[in-house]
């Protein structure tokens, strides 16, 4: 009875987990998705605790919640500790222990089998060995690129793209000598096509994301998401666990989505990111080009031309995050607001390093939901615009992308903030973006950069008006 209740209690809980990708498709229904979630996988741990006792006694009990209490401990701990900048590289880091377990897994599951002793291998032997070999590709990959795309996004290793000779003939290479090996292992069991397939998958989970530059980065994150839910699902196929093999579908499904929308909003192909993205260490490319000189503007001349707008705009980016500056820009467009200015914020879909990093922020900091608008919905409006805010971004507003078939972010979608009557461009420096490229946007004749720390900037202004 307790096994059936906990196969059933599985069932429920798959079925929050799609309530909390439905909740989380919009601001309004986040909170209530986040709850959907948290309930679905208490409930998930529970019922895999009670089956863990009905099927294998106290004992097994004892090592689940020890492992439980080490790595619940951890999460906390690194949790508690991580800023809102480092998100996406926690996130990183997180997924290569979604690839670590499918390989262990895989590993357990064909040791298991081959330990019986069985000669001949039957059908579903067979089937389950083409599952342990799926599962282990698919989590080696995930393993090593989520642990590049980690030491990239913390700036432990430069973000130019690995540029090797022939990289696609590479990858290719090893697709093809992996479907061999996978038919050598299937019908036999035999360890040898298991291990070189393993040593092979996990050098291109490496190769795959060293060859992305910085710029396609938030794509990698979410790739790297789709590819962590499929390995999950491989091992719940492996483990005959249905609860597994939902949560691992939803996640890898609903990542791939996001890639898909990733690569969209950058109007690159999903297939020419994974071949090598964009982006460099920050060395900034075509320099020979001069775009002029710009223009500096000071705090106070920027709270006067607010004090005469009509309406602003608002686009904030990596920058910003950086300086935690979310609250103090959430302060400033509430005082526009009272003086009856409108204010809207223009969101780019890869506005900082994570998919939806910067409409995090901006909850955090109370802005309300109805003034964040996507790109698509707030450029038509930007040539009526009396004032544009640039508070950290860079590729995102880059001119270039539109006007320079040489750039290499040419085609991206941006928001075209130079239609606006004035710019007001929040920097340290004229350092260049995550990609790598010079940005004409800051030579405009209706730009003023505005240099320093951000937060200080907006204190500044505040403190000004």
């Amino acid at each position: 009875m307790t096994a059936a209740l906990s196969y059933a209690a599985q069932i429920v809980a798959g079925l929050l987990f799609i309530l909390a990708l439905a909740g989380l498709s919009k601001h309004e229904s986040a909170r209530r998705g986040n709850a959907f979630g948290i309930v679905g996988m208490a409930l998930a741990l529970l019922a895999t605790i009670a089956l863990v006792v009905t099927l294998n006694g106290l004992d097994a009990l004892l090592l689940l919640l020890v492992a439980m209490i080490v790595g619940g401990a951890i999460g906390v701990h690194r949790a508690q500790r991580v800023e809102m900048t480092g998100m996406p590289e926690l996130i990183a880091l997180l997924h290569s222990f979604v690839g670590l377990a499918a390989v262990l897994v895989g590993l357990n599951s064909w040791i298991e089998v081959t330990s019986s002793g069985a000669g001949h291998l039957d059908v579903l032997e067979r089937i389950h060995n083409g599952e342990v070999f799926l599962g282990i590709f698919i989590g080696a990959v995930t393993l090593t690129g989520s642990i590049v795309a980690f030491l990239k996004l913390s700036g432990r290793t430069r973000s130019a793209p690995l540029m090797l000779p022939h990289r696609n003939v590479v990858n290719l290479a090893a697709l093809v000598v992996s479907l061999g090996l996978m038919v050598w292992f299937v019908p036999t069991g035999s360890g040898i096509p298991l291990v070189l397939m393993t040593v092979i998958a996990l050098a291109l989970g490496w190769h795959l994301v060293a060859s992305i530059g910085g710029g396609d980065m938030p794509v990698v994150v979410s790739m790297l998401n789709s590819y962590s839910g499929w390995a999950a699902a491989a091992a719940g196929f492996m483990l005959s666990n249905d609860l597994l093999i939902i949560t691992g579908a939803l996640v890898g499904s609903s990542g791939a989505y996001l890639s898909y929308i990733m690569c969209k909003a950058m109007n690159r192909s999903f297939l020419s990111v994974i071949a090598g993205g964009f982006g460099s260490d920050g060395a900034v490319t075509g320099e020979a080009r001069d775009y002029g000189e710009h223009r500096e503007t000071s705090a106070e001349e920027v709270a006067a031309l607010l004090t005469e707008a009509r309406s602003v705009v608002i686009t904030p980016g990596y920058g910003m995050a950086v300086a935690q500056a979310q609250h103090g820009v959430a302060d400033l467009a509430a005082r526009l607001r009272e003086r009856g200015v409108q204010v809207r914020f223009g969101i780019h879909p890869v506005a900082g390093r994570l998919p939806g990093h910067m409409n995090v922020l901006l909850a955090e900091a109370k802005v309300p939901y109805d003034i964040v608008l996507e790109m698509d919905e707030i450029n038509d409006d930007l040539a009526s615009t009396d004032v544009v805010l640039v508070i950290g971004a860079n590729d995102t507003v880059n001119p270039a992308a539109l006007d320079d078939p040489s750039s290499p972010i040419a085609g991206m979608p941006v928001l075209e903030v130079w239609h606006a009557h004035d710019v007001i461009v929040f920097k340290r420096s004229m350092s260049t973006g995550y990609a790598g490229v010079q940005n004409p946007l800051f030579f405009k004749d209706n730009t003023r950069m505005l240099f320093g720390d951000a937060r200080e900037r907006v204190d500044d202004i505040r403190g000004a008006l």
